[in-house]
């Protein structure tokens, strides 16, 4: 990787991890269902300039249902509900195990034992951070937050099982991203509508001022339209097992930056498993097979 890539995916992963301690701020003048629902209300905005994927609207409402709706709804409410920042932004990655056990049951992909090992490991972190609820973690922040694991991963499967375009040009992720960012908006302002209020929503827009609106703007302009349209960019031009194992660098840029903002603090137990969830993900994501072969190229 050149090094202005190796730049830009250290730059897009930091972005990404310090959007947790972004969130907590935004939900301090939103609401959570409010809160998602702006967010991909402004993020929809360029596919007014933004081709249209060639991908039936189906399959967009299935995976923007699932990868938005889903994840950033019970990741918002969690994090309302006493889910800290930086341990939000470790124990979301369980994701990557949760993607790997549906593919088995409904793609019949059969994981490699050291991805087992891995999995089995990521999980024994979140039972480590599960011991650990009460005081400034909740009970249910924590199975939200795991549950919006299991609705990403639903969302991976979705991207993967979508039809490719019939004329064979590869789908522009920030275009899809974008165009995914159409399904949310309705069904997160009914909600917000229907359990935050009318009365809450309006002195929400009225009172947020320029944090409230500052927040969003990050977590919109920044997290997601330039964050995927580099991570796009750096998938045309190298390989996933080059690009991906960035992502490991999230987790770790979200609880540095909930440390140094919030003061959060870990425990023996919790760092445990937080240490025990990254060596999972290590484990099961990073292309050994490839590093093999360099060392007998070398």
């Amino acid at each position: 990787m050149r090094p202005i890539h190796l730049l830009w995916a250290i730059f897009i992963t930091a972005i990404w991890g310090f959007n947790f301690v972004v969130i907590k701020v935004g939900l301090g003048s939103f609401p959570p269902l409010l809160l998602t629902a702006l967010r991909f209300s402004f993020a929809a905005v360029p596919a007014l300039f933004l081709e249209r994927p060639a991908v039936p609207w189906r399959h967009l409402i299935l995976t923007g249902s699932a990868l938005f709706v889903g994840q950033y709804v019970l990741l918002f409410v969690a994090m309302s509900q006493g889910m800290p920042p930086g341990l939000a932004s470790i124990t979301l990655q369980v994701q990557v195990c949760f993607t790997m056990l549906l593919a088995v049951v409904t793609l019949g992909e059969r994981p490699q034992l050291r991805q087992w090992a891995g999995a089995a490991v990521a999980f024994a972190g979140l039972a480590a951070i599960g011991s650990t609820v009460g005081g400034d973690v909740t009970s249910l922040g924590l199975g939200l937050t795991t549950l919006s694991a299991l609705s990403w991963a639903g969302g991976n499967l979705l991207l993967k099982r979508m039809p490719k375009p019939q004329d064979g040009r590869p789908v522009k992720m920030l275009n899809l991203i974008v165009w995914l960012s159409l399904v949310p908006p309705l069904p997160c302002f009914a909600l917000s509508l229907g359990f935050e209020g009318p009365a809450r929503i309006l002195d929400a827009l009225a009172n947020a001022g320029w944090v409230g609106f500052g927040s969003l703007f990050y977590i919109v302009a920044l997290s997601t339209l330039v964050g995927f349209g580099i991570w796009g960019r750096l998938l045309s031009l190298y390989s996933a097992s080059t690009v991906v194992p960035f992502s490991l660098l999230v987790p770790i840029f979200g609880a540095a930056s909930a440390a140094l903002v919030f003061h959060e603090s870990f425990g023996p137990a919790r760092l445990a498993g937080m240490a025990l969830i990254m060596s999972g993900l290590a484990v099961a994501s990073f292309p050994i097979g490839w590093l093999r072969l360099k060392r007998q190229a070398v």
